[in-house]
């Protein structure tokens, strides 16, 4: 699934190549997401220029002329494809943006579930990359939930998923098991700490991986998510348990509060 770095990639990606540019057609492959029908997504979109897009949590928008947004949330498998000659119509398609000019990308997904939605609503949990020391001791104080279940739960903060839950833990070294309201104001600014480092860290090697290309999701960046890293870069075995029924991957250097 994308995370925060790769959507922050994208988004940058996808502006430098179409803002400013008027979406010329709209191909819909499948509908059943669209929380407004073809025609009134086609009027809405077709004909306006692209003036920006953005990352919202673990979305992207699209902004177009008229103060008209669209967001795309790319779900588990969804995935992004630059349009070519060489491939037109990419596999497992959704949605199909073509600008004047000619180019354009697709919105692909496997299992169907990437969803589109017109003017979405805005969300009440601040970003990963935005949410400050207060707000996070706020979130974690009021949960006896475990953090990382807190950390990927999207309305208490948004952005962070299985993988960098995985790897701001580790970074942390604040255990996955941990109870949220057990760990001490020292390790919570550790925490918040970590994920600045660990997701701008990602953001800067995904960027240089992608360059002006989409080439999905990069996973050479992980520290410790993974089935085959077998050790952490502090020699720690990696070990995996399922938590929220995802699989965790964490080492023995990692503090347990509870």
């Amino acid at each position: 699934m994308a995370e925060l770095p790769d959507l922050t990639v994208y988004a940058r990606i996808l502006s430098r190549r179409f803002v400013g540019k008027t979406l010329k057609k709209l191909d819909v492959k499948v509908a059943k997401k669209l929380n407004v029908t073809v025609d009134e997504l086609q009027d809405a979109i077709v004909g306006k220029k692209l003036t920006d897009v953005s990352r919202y949590g673990k979305t992207l928008h699209f902004h177009f002329s008229g103060d008209t947004v669209l967001q795309i949330h790319l779900m588990l498998r969804g995935e992004l494809a630059l349009l070519s000659k060489e491939n037109p119509d990419p596999k497992y398609g959704i949605l199909g943006f073509t600008f004047t000019g000619g180019e354009g990308f697709a919105v692909t997904d496997l299992l169907r579930q990437a969803t589109p939605t017109l003017h979405p609503e805005s969300a009440n949990a601040p970003d990963a990359l935005e949410i400050k020391l207060a707000e996070l001791g706020a979130v974690l104080s009021k949960s006896k939930k475990m953090v990382k279940e807190v950390l990927m739960d999207q309305k208490k903060m948004r952005g962070i998923g299985n993988s960098y839950a995985d790897e701001i833990l580790w970074h942390a070294r604040i255990s996955p098991f941990s109870i949220a309201n057990a760990i001490p104001e020292k390790a919570v600014k550790k925490l918040l700490s970590s994920m600045g480092t660990v997701l701008n860290k990602a953001i800067e090697e995904i960027a240089e991986e992608n360059g002006d290309e989409l080439h999905g999701e990069l996973r050479d960046v992980m520290k410790v998510h993974g089935a085959k890293i077998e050790k952490s870069p502090g020699g720690a075995v990696i070990k995996s348990e399922k938590i929220g029924g995802r699989t965790s991957y964490y080492t023995d250097e990692q503090e347990l509060y509870n």
